[in-house]
């Protein structure tokens, strides 16, 4: 295991930084740039969800030890645990696309392919 951060507040303002910065990247970004970064970060092996379902789940046990240490209201634990199986569950959703995922996530961007037809859902109606 390696050593912990010097200075993991500091390590964690800046994935939050950098989280936001992404995000803002994704809401501009043209659609199959777009989808390729959305399928790395959904990569069910080893995507940003992925580490943060791990990161959940860990803080969900530190939190259940110090529940029963007195030091955290217990809570905090149930909150967390509760917290890290609902984001389990949504990667099991994501686990049925996981195919789908790896082809869009490998496929090279191209500014100029033809879009796909819309799907039903997101149909529009005309008024």
């Amino acid at each position: 295991m390696s050593h912990p951060a010097p200075h993991p507040i500091g390590l964690a303002d800046e994935i939050t930084r950098q989280l936001q910065l992404l995000a803002e990247h994704v809401a501009v970004l043209p659609p199959d740039q777009a989808t390729q970064v959305i399928a790395h970060i959904l990569n069910p092996d080893a995507g940003l969800f992925d580490r943060v379902i791990g990161l959940v789940s860990v803080s969900s046990t530190f939190a259940k030890v110090q529940a029963e240490r007195g030091v955290l209201p217990a809570e905090v634990w149930l909150a967390l645990g509760r917290a890290a199986n609902d984001l389990d569950a949504v990667g099991g959703d994501l686990d049925e696309h996981r195919d789908t995922l790896r082809r869009f996530g490998t496929q090279p961007a191209t500014g100029a392919a033809k879009p796909p037809a819309p799907a039903p859902l997101v149909v529009r109606r005309s008024r």
